[in-house]
This record gives C-alpha cells, sequence and structure tokens, in this order.
C-alpha cells in the first residue's frame, strides 16, 4: 500500500474519469505478466553485490551498458517517485498549511527520514511492519463502510466505469486517449510492474526457487491495484466525493480529513524508506560504498522538499524518471524471455 493507492487513484478519477479505473486493471493484468518476468530474473541473476534488473542486465543480457542505464533512472527515481511524490501527497491532504508550518513538516520528514535509513534495511523492514498493517486495515475497513452506506450505487458505478472507458462520446473527442494514458499510469504508479524498483526487494529473498518469488509478486500487483485501487475508486464513485477524506467525512464526520492525513502520512513514509533501499543499491552498483552517508542526506532532503514544490511539477518528474528507469528493464525482460520459456 501506497500513496497511489489514495491520491493516485484520486488523481486519475479526477483527469481521465471512472473509465481510468478500467485502464488501470488493464495495467494490472499485464504488469502481473511483467511483475513475475521480473521477479524471477532477479532471483536467478541476483548475487550479494549485484541485485535486481542490474544483475539479469549484466549477467543474464551481458549488458553494461543497459545495466548502467538501469542504474542511473533508478537513483533519479528513488529521488522523485520515491521521496518527492510521496511527501507532495500528505502536503496535499494539508491545503491549509503554509510559512513556517511547511518548513517544520520539511523538518520532520528530514529527521524521520533520516533516522529510519541509517539503521539499514533492518530498520526500515521492522519500521514498515509495525506501521503499515494496521494503516492497511483501518482503511480498508472504513472504505467498505462507505460504499455499504451507498451500496445501492453499485451497478451505476461499475456501469460507469465500463461505458467511459470504452464510449463513442470520449473516443470521438479524445478523451477515450487521455483516460487509457492516466490509467496506465497512475497503475504503473500504484503498482511498480516493470519499472524494476520489485526485482531489488525481491532479490534479498533466501529461496531456492525463482518462480516462487514471481508468483509472489504477482498476487502483490493483483492486490495492490486489482484489490486496493479499486476499493479507493469504488469509494470515490459512490460517494460522489473528489477526495477520500470527503468521503470517509460521510462515515466518520469531522474525524474524516485527520485519518486520511495520518493514512496517506503512513503509507508515504513506508514507501519512502522502501525507495531509499532501491536507490541506495543502485548507487552502490554505480559508486561502490563512497557516497552511501552522502546520499542518505541528500535523499532526505529530495524527500523533505516535496512539502514546498507544486503536486503537478512532481507528478511531471515522476512520470519521466518512471520512463527512464522501464525503458532498459523491460528491454531486457524482452531479450531474456527465451530463457523465461526454458526456467
Amino acid at each position: 500500500m501506497g500513496t497511489g493507492n489514495i491520491t493516485g487513484v484520486a488523481a486519475a478519477l479526477a483527469a481521465g474519469g471512472p473509465g481510468a479505473v478500467f485502464w488501470m486493471w488493464v495495467s494490472a493484468f499485464f504488469g502481473m505478466a511483467l511483475v513475475f518476468a521480473e521477479n524471477e530474473l532477479s532471483v536467478m541473476f541476483s548475487e550479494k553485490k549485484l541485485r535486481g534488473p542490474m544483475a539479469y542486465l549484466r549477467k543474464g543480457l551481458g549488458s553494461k551498458a543497459l545495466a548502467g542505464i538501469f542504474a542511473v533512472s533508478c537513483a533519479l527515481a528513488a529521488f522523485g517517485m520515491g521521496g518527492m511524490v510521496q511527501v507532495s501527497a500528505v502536503r496535499d491532504t494539508l491545503p491549509e498549511l503554509n510559512g513556517k508550518w511547511e518548513l517544520l513538516l520539511a523538518g520532520g520528514v528530514f529527521a524521520g527520514v533520516i533516522f529510519v535509513i541509517s539503521g539499514g534495511a533492518q530498520r526500515s523492514g521492522k519500521a514498515a511492519q509495525a506501521l503499515l498493517p494496521a494503516a492497511s486495515a483501518v482503511y480498508g475497513m472504513i472504505c467498505l463502510a462507505v460504499i455499504l452506506e451507498h451500496r445501492e450505487k453499485l451497478p451505476e458505478v461499475f456501469s460507469q466505469i465500463f461505458r467511459s472507458a470504452f464510449g463513442l462520446k470520449q473516443a470521438s473527442g479524445g478523451a477515450l486517449g487521455y483516460t487509457v494514458s492516466v490509467g496506465i499510469r497512475r497503475g504503473i504508479f500504484s503498482n511498480e510492474a516493470g519499472l524494476g524498483s520489485s526485482p531489488i526487494l525481491h532479490s534479498a529473498a533466501e529461496t531456492s526457487c525463482p518462480g516462487q518469488q514471481g508468483f509472489w509478486s504477482m498476487f502483490e500487483v493483483f492486490f495492490d491495484t486489482i484489490i486496493c485501487c479499486t476499493l479507493t475508486a469504488v469509494t470515490l464513485l459512490c460517494a460522489g466525493a473528489g477526495s477520500c477524506s470527503e468521503a470517509f467525512s460521510q462515515i466518520i464526520g469531522g474525524a474524516g480529513k485527520p485519518l486520511i492525513c495520518a493514512e496517506t502520512a503512513v503509507f508515504a513514509f513506508c514507501t519512502v524508506i522502501g525507495w531509499y533501499y532501491c536507490g541506495e543499491t543502485a548507487l552502490r552498483y554505480l559508486f561502490g560504498e563512497r557516497f552511501t552517508e552522502l546520499s542518505r542526506v541528500v535523499f532526505a532532503g529530495a524527500a523533505a522538499s516535496g512539502v514546498l514544490i507544486s503536486l503537478e511539477t512532481v507528478w511531471m518528474l515522476s512520470d519521466i524518471f518512471n520512463a527512464l528507469m522501464a525503458f532498459p528493464n523491460l528491454l531486457g525482460i524482452l531479450l531474456l524471455s527465451k530463457r523465461l520459456k526454458r526456467e
């Protein structure tokens, strides 16, 4: 679970309408195939100092150039999608913040991120384990409560999703293409299939069966996008709300906005510390141990800057870095597809 499950879905609905949900499903369907392939390759080729796409691009494909391009792009994406976007999503839930309060929030983000990532992967894992399951359970239960409150609207909501995805009006006006674009981009933002971040995380698994890690990663994409993103989208459409805080307020009143702020903060923080591991792995591939301490400070600073940078700018940077990261990874999967079929 991450901010893509909340703000990413709301942004997709606002920009592409209900039809964007359908294209999230499409991205998840094909994303499950991609994420299976990239994670099986990662476990097959990774070793202690060479992990994820860098491993299968360099060892499996024999291309130092593609591995290097991926590593640079991954480091940039960690700062953008993994840091600034997440914190910017939290800032977006607090529109009344300004001046010194923004600076205080930025300082708090910097201190919290530095504290956790300085403890390495073990401290990051413990932090996520303590925060994420409870926050996800609370979020899911309130979404279900909103949907049950408006259950008579469910048939119309799903009808809107399909009509808006394929309607003649949208196609003739050019909105269909935009809906497809927004739905797929936000789906990828949510589940990260094909980007190459998941293989870095799964490369640390202690398993003798690469295929098993591939199946676990498929389930992650299914649960993240098909289940969780759909839950958010249906909640918003049933409630007729533009944001989750509006929808939640129909059930829990004035507590809706503070709760969404807290939920977004937890999801964002856990995503930030997870993405730092991806970025650090890429930097270690490029430079060894030389810049580890500096990278932590710069990463925490980049994450904190998400409080001060406009959300539109951050989304644009994130989409650019995602594309740069996905290109060498997808090319590697394509060129290694025969090896995957043999396995």
